[in-house]
C-alpha cells in the first residue's frame, strides 16, 4: 500500500475539469428574478422531500436511489427580493435568458468549440436537494474545442449553460437547510478531456481556463463565482469526481491525494482477491442489537443517555425534530467475516478503509456524529475498553480473520449502516468505485454519493429548442477579445511578467490596456504596469478605482499623451478621479493646468533659498534634498528627468 510518493506516469494518472462560471447577467436563467442578489435572511420556508424518478429508458439513476436511502428532509428558506414560484416548481420556466446563451457561445468561441445549431434544454436529476425541482435545466452550446497549454492542447469536449444550485445552509442527520438567493443564477460549465497527467499541471489548467472565463468580462468574480468538478483515475481504476474545489491552489493536493487512494484501494482489491473473496456473495457481513449487552460500558457513546443529551441540547434548534431517525437508540455491532485487517488498510495519506465506510454511513445512513463508529482494529482506550471489545467479539462469534465494526444511533439508522458498510466492501471488490467526493482544506476527500449515470438525464419538454443563428455568432465573434494565451505573448515581447498579465486578466484591466493602447496609443508596457501592479496600493488604501468609467481613463491618457509629465502625477490624479469624474477638474484642483514656468528659474530660487533642516554630509545628499523640493512644485507639470537635468547644470556652474 503506497502512502505518499508517486510515479504518476507509472501508475497512468489521468485527470479532467469540469469549469463552473457564474455569468454577470442581470436576471436568472429560467425566470425574472435579479441575478447576484444574496440575502442571509428569509421571508419563509419551504419542506420538501425529493424522489426518484424514471428516466426515458425506464431505469433509475443509481444516485437518486442512493439519496433517496437518505430519507433527508429538505428544508429551502426564500426571500421575495430573489426567489419566485419558478425556483419552487410551481410555475413553468420562462424562455432561456438570451443574455446568458450570448455569453455562453462567446466562451465556446474563445475556447475553439464548435457551436451547436439549435440549443436544447435537459433535465439532469439532483436529488440531493440542492435544487428544489429535483433537476438542473442544462444546454450543450459548444462541443469539441481546445486550448493550448504547455507544449501540447487540451481537448474541450463540450460547454454547457445551466443553472446554478442552491447554497447548502447546514446538513445534519436527516434535515438539509439551503438558501435559495444563488438557485437558477447563469452559469457555463467547461468540460475537458482526461488530458492532465500530474497535480501540478491540474492546478495550471484551472488557472488557464478561468482567464478564458475572465477575458471577455461577462462572468462574476469573488469566492463562489467559480468553482471546479476534478475528475481523477488511474490505470486500473475508475473516474472519481471531487466536487465543488474552491480555489485551484487545493486542486493538487486533492488530485495526489486521491490517486494515492485508488493505488491503495487496488492494492486492496488483490488482498480481498487472494483471500478468495471475488463476487457479491462472498462477503459476509452480519450484525446484532448489542445496546444492552453495552449497557453498562464507560464508554459515553454506547449508552443512550449520551444520544438523548444530545438531541436535548438541539431542541430549540429550528427543525430540529427533523434531524434524527426512526426508532430508539441502538447499539449496532457488525462482524466482518474474513475481513480482518482491512478496516485499518491504508487509503488516502493518513487516512485508512474505516474513513472510507465512515463515509457511507454518515451520508446514507445520516449517522454524522463527531464519532461515527469504532472498529477493532483501532478500538478506543477507555477503562474497561479490552473487556467491551472481548465480550463483543465473543457475543458475535468472531473468529481470528474476522473484524468488528460497532456504531450507534437511531435504530432504523444502524441497520441502514450496516448494510452500507456490506455495500462498501462489495464496492472493494472490483477496486475503485464510481464516486463523487467532497474536497477538504487539508488535501482529503471524503465520500459524497454514487457518481451519476447518463439515466439521470432526460429532455425538458417545458423549454422549447433556441435556434443558434449564424449572424448572431458571427455578432458575437467580431466583438470578442483576444484569448488569453495571445494577450500572453503580446504583452511578454515588452517585458511584463507572466504574473502581472493573469492579474491583468483576471481583474478585467487587460481590456482597459487594449482600449487605452489603441485609442490613446499610450505606451503598452507602461499601461500594463499602470493597471496591473501601481492601483493595486490605491485599491489596498481603500480608493475606488474599479469604479471610474472607460470615459474618464480614456480623457486621463489622451491628458498623458498630450503631456508625458502628467504620469509622475497620476497617484493624486487618479486619487481626485475617484472622487470628481471630471479631468480637466481635478487638473485644475491640484494645479496641474497651470505653465510651470522657466525651469532654469526655479532650479537656482531652489538653490538659494534653500533651507536645510540637518547637516548636509556630501552633494548627493544635498541634490537629493534639492530635487525632492523642487519636485515637490513641478511634479505633473515637468518631466522629472528635466529638472534633474537642470539641477545637475546649476550645481555644476557653482563648484
Amino acid at each position: 500500500a503506497m502512502t505518499e510518493s508517486l510515479d504518476y506516469k507509472k501508475i497512468g494518472l489521468r485527470v479532467g475539469l469540469e469549469v463552473h462560471q457564474q455569468l454577470d447577467t442581470r436576471r436568472k436563467l429560467f425566470c425574472h428574478c435579479p441575478a447576484g442578489v444574496y440575502t442571509s435572511t428569509h421571508d419563509g420556508a419551504v419542506l420538501r422531500h425529493m424522489r426518484p424518478t424514471l428516466s426515458e429508458l425506464g431505469e433509475y439513476d443509481g444516485t437518486a436511489l442512493m439519496e433517496f436511502k437518505t430519507k433527508k428532509n429538505v428544508v429551502y428558506l426564500l426571500h421575495k427580493s430573489n426567489t419566485c414560484t419558478y425556483e419552487m416548481d410551481d410555475t413553468p420556466p420562462f424562455p432561456v435568458n438570451q443574455e446568458a446563451l450570448d455569453i455562453a457561445i462567446e466562451q465556446c468561441l474563445m475556447l475553439g468549440c464548435d457551436i451547436v445549431d439549435e440549443v436544447h434544454i435537459a433535465r439532469k436529476q439532483y436529488l440531493d436537494g440542492s435544487i428544489p425541482t429535483g433537476f438542473q435545466r442544462t444546454a450543450i452550446v459548444g462541443v469539441e474545442g481546445s486550448i493550448p497549454f504547455r507544449d501540447r492542447r487540451i481537448s474541450i469536449t463540450q460547454v454547457s449553460v445551466e443553472e446554478d444550485s442552491c447554497r447548502e445552509v447546514s446538513d445534519r442527520g436527516h434535515l438539509i437547510v439551503w438558501r435559495t438567493d444563488r438557485l437558477g443564477m447563469p452559469l457555463i460549465e467547461t468540460v475537458t478531456g482526461p488530458d492532465l497527467r500530474t497535480p501540478e499541471e491540474v492546478e495550471e489548467a484551472i488557472l488557464l481556463i478561468g482567464r478564458v472565463c475572465r477575458s471577455t468580462g461577462h462572468v462574476r468574480v469573488g469566492m463562489g463565482a467559480s468553482r471546479q468538478d476534478v475528475n481523477v483515475s488511474v490505470a486500473g481504476g475508475r473516474r472519481v469526481e471531487i466536487k465543488g474545489v474552491p480555489k485551484a491552489g487545493l486542486a493538487p493536493a486533492l488530485v495526489h491525494g486521491e490517486a494515492v487512494r485508488q493505488v491503495n484501494l487496488l492494492a486492496l482489491r488483490d488482498e480481498l482477491h487472494g483471500r478468495g473473496l471475488r463476487d457479491a456473495g462472498d462477503i459476509d457481513v452480519g450484525h446484532e442489537d448489542v445496546t444492552k449487552l453495552v449497557a453498562d460500558s464507560p464508554f459515553d457513546h454506547f449508552r443512550a443517555a449520551t444520544w438523548h443529551s444530545e438531541q436535548e441540547a438541539r431542541a430549540n434548534d429550528p427543525g430540529s425534530d427533523l434531524e434524527y431517525g426512526r426508532g430508539d437508540f441502538c447499539v449496532r455491532a457488525v462482524v466482518l467475516r474474513g475481513l480482518v485487517g482491512t478496516s485499518s488498510w491504508p487509503t488516502q495519506p493518513g487516512l485508512s478503509f474505516a474513513h472510507e465506510l465512515a463515509g457511507r454511513v454518515r451520508v446514507i445512513a445520516c449517522l454524522d456524529q463527531q464519532l461515527t463508529f469504532v472498529h477493532d482494529e483501532e478500538w478506543p482506550d477507555y477503562e474497561g475498553s479490552r473487556q467491551d471489545l472481548e465480550r463483543l467479539r465473543d457475543y458475535l462469534h468472531c473468529g481470528d480473520q474476522d473484524a468488528l465494526v460497532v456504531l450507534w444511533g437511531a435504530a432504523e439508522d444502524t441497520i441502514t449502516a450496516a448494510e452500507e458498510i456490506r455495500l462498501r466492501y462489495v464496492d472493494a471488490l472490483g477496486g475503485v468505485p464510481n464516486e463523487t467526493r467532497q474536497p477538504k482544506p487539508d488535501g482529503s476527500t471524503d465520500f459524497e454519493r454514487i457518481l451519476p449515470g447518463p439515466d439521470r438525464m432526460y429532455p425538458d419538454t417545458d423549454s422549447p429548442p433556441q435556434a443558434i443563428t449564424t449572424d448572431r455568432v458571427k455578432r458575437l465573434q467580431d466583438t470578442l477579445p483576444p484569448p488569453p494565451w495571445e494577450r500572453e505573448e503580446r504583452y511578454g515581447t515588452v517585458g511584463v511578467p507572466l504574473p502581472t498579465i493573469h492579474f491583468l486578466i483576471r481583474r478585467g484591466g487587460a481590456r482597459l490596456v487594449d482600449l487605452l493602447v489603441e485609442k490613446c496609443g499610450s505606451d503598452l508596457a507602461w499601461t500594463c504596469y499602470f493597471f496591473g501592479e501601481r492601483l493595486k496600493g490605491l485599491r489596498r488604501s481603500g480608493v475606488p478605482v474599479d469604479q471610474i468609467s472607460d470615459e474618464l481613463w480614456l480623457a486621463l491618457f489622451s491628458r498623458f499623451s498630450e503631456k508625458p509629465a502628467l504620469h509622475e502625477a497620476w497617484k493624486t490624479i487618479v486619487s481626485g478621479l475617484a472622487e470628481t469624474p471630471d479631468v480637466d477638474q481635478v487638473l485644475t484642483d491640484l494645479g496641474l493646468n497651470r505653465e510651470p514656468g522657466d525651469v532654469p528659474e526655479n532650479v537656482g530660487s531652489a538653490i538659494e533659498t534653500e533651507p536645510f533642516q540637518q547637516p548636509i554630509h556630501d552633494d548627493n545628499q544635498r541634490e537629493r534634498f534639492l530635487m525632492g523640493r523642487l519636485m515637490s512644485g513641478l511634479r505633473g507639470l515637468v518631466p522629472a528627468v528635466e529638472v534633474a537635468s537642470a539641477l545637475a547644470s546649476a550645481l555644476e556652474a557653482r563648484t
